[in-house]
């Protein structure tokens, strides 16, 4: 038996595809929440999906790219008309700093291709899916769960990533600010702020030895879906 019982429930999980949000997805449906993966890479959606199916767990996937608010509209209306609900979203999508530079060398087109996705997509996503659940919530059905994925960079000096910073900072105002409008609609807001996690977007780090003594818990550490 689990500790939660998510029978009936239904969630969003974008970038539900891989890492943290493959994770997120499969645990989801592990406690008996229907799982709707959005991702841009259809055969990364498959892959997840079955992954969650071939142990009973129920799923699908969208083709959504979360910078386009049209395409977000689109997955979020062809979900509804999969599941009838959605009481969850996961704004999990996301994308790394990728090569690190100095601030001084940092380009405008970066700095705006870092906040398309993770901070413009985050507003796109919860945007229509509070509008979902407020809507239910005036026909006597109260209750939505808001969930993004924010990261500890968010609190601490990630030198020469100050734009992967800058959107998770932004996205934990966000985030208390829609948890005190949305409270009386039944919902909930919260941000998740992982440290580092083996992920294919911290591959490149992870495979460097002296980022890893140097910065790296002295702990074992795994991916997502791994056994412990």
């Amino acid at each position: 038996m689990g500790i939660f019982d998510l029978s009936g429930r239904v969630a969003v999980v974008t970038g539900g595809n891989g890492g943290i949000g493959l994770g997120i997805a499969q645990a989801l449906a592990a406690e008996g929440c229907a799982v709707s993966i959005w991702g841009r890479n259809a055969e990364k959606n498959a892959r997840a999906v079955a992954s969650i199916t071939g142990k009973g767990g129920k799923a699908e996937a969208r083709i959504c790219d979360v910078t386009d608010a049209t395409s977000v509209k689109a997955a979020m209306q062809a979900t509804l008309d999969a599941f009838g609900r959605v009481d969850g979203c996961f704004a999990n999508a996301g994308i790394g700093g990728g090569g690190r530079q100095a601030f001084i060398d940092r380009t405008e087109a970066d700095w705006r291709k870092m906040f398309a996705t993770n901070l413009d997509g985050v507003f796109h996503v919860f945007q229509a899916a509070a509008r979902h659940m407020t809507e239910r919530a005036a026909k006597g059905d109260a209750f939505g769960r808001l969930v993004a994925t924010s990261s500890m960079a968010s609190l601490f000096g990630t030198a020469r990533n100050e734009h992967y910073a800058a959107t998770k900072a932004a996205i934990n105002a966000l985030i208390r600010a829609l948890a005190v409008e949305q409270a009386r609609y039944g919902i909930t807001a919260n941000a998740i702020l992982p440290g580092w996690i083996k992920s294919e977007m911290t591959e490149g780090l992870m495979a460097n030895d002296k980022f890893v003594a140097n910065v790296m818990p002295r702990i074992p550490m795994r991916r997502f879906g791994e056994p412990s």
